[in-house]
């Protein structure tokens, strides 16, 4: 289970642009679940990703893996049990190696490394599986700078790397904005995929008010640092776009907007 408990995080503290975005903030993951986040923008849920990779730290609170408090916890050393794509493609990789150099690299994520090239070649075949099943032709493209790759086919081949090894969560924040629909619902199909075979406990933010009720098994929406829906089982099952479209105008409405 991952569990933050009652946050504190203020940005630009003491100066005019000060802002309190968590304040006693709390929210529990069971294992092996799939949760959707959705909220406006500035309403924290990127904020919450960083806090759970560690990219930013906290004023108070903590933050839990299965009990064990990984507060102060490093990123690079989080980062051994998670798995992250971002909403820019070309974050996923590195440009100016090929598909089979980026695939040996994070292949090796956990393991010791030296200033040897590593490349791997008792594993093309394996590599060439994994990506045959994302029908892109990825398979036939190893020798490929990545760099001259589509965006829908880097950010296939950062979710194919961000799983290979042996992660328990998997961070999704906003991974298919950059992407056409088409490219998009490949991407959600690959990652319903990947996510069930793994067994690995998901939070993705979007924006896509389908994804996030097709998807997942627990929806949240976000505002101002809080949590101002939390559907899971039946409930999310009887949640629709139109509500949660409804719900959105009816924020807004009070904030002003």
């Amino acid at each position: 289970m991952l569990e933050l408990k009652n946050i504190h995080k203020t940005y630009n503290p003491g100066t005019v642009r000060e802002l309190c975005l968590f304040e006693d903030f709390s929210l529990a993951i069971e294992e092996e679940s799939f949760v959707s986040v959705v909220g406006s923008n500035g309403s924290g849920k990127t904020s919450m990703l960083n806090i759970i990779c560690g990219s930013i730290g906290v004023e108070k609170g903590k933050i839990l893996i299965d009990g064990s408090d990984i507060t102060y916890t490093k990123e690079h050393i989080r980062n051994k049990r998670i798995g992250r794509i971002y909403q820019n493609p070309a974050l996923g990789s590195c440009a100016n190696l090929t598909v089979l150099q980026n695939l040996c690299l994070f292949d090796a994520k956990n393991k010791r490394m030296n200033l040897t090239p590593y490349t791997d070649k008792k594993r093309i075949d394996t590599y060439k599986d994994m990506l045959s099943q994302l029908g892109l032709g990825l398979e036939n493209m190893l020798s490929k700078r990545c760099g001259s790759l589509s965006g829908g086919q880097r950010q296939a081949l950062a979710l194919i790397m961000a799983t290979m090894t042996d992660i328990d969560f998997l961070i999704l924040d906003e991974h298919t904005a950059a992407l056409d629909p088409k490219t998009s619902d490949v991407i959600m199909h690959l990652t319903e995929k990947l996510v069930r075979e793994r067994k690995l406990t998901t939070i993705m933010v979007t924006h896509n008010l389908r994804y996030a009720v097709e998807y997942g098994d627990r929806l949240l929406m976000m505002h101002s640092g809080e949590i101002v829906l939390d559907a899971a089982g039946s409930a999310k099952g009887d949640l629709s776009i139109d509500k949660l479209l409804g719900l959105f105008n009816e924020i807004s409405i009070e904030c002003g907007n």
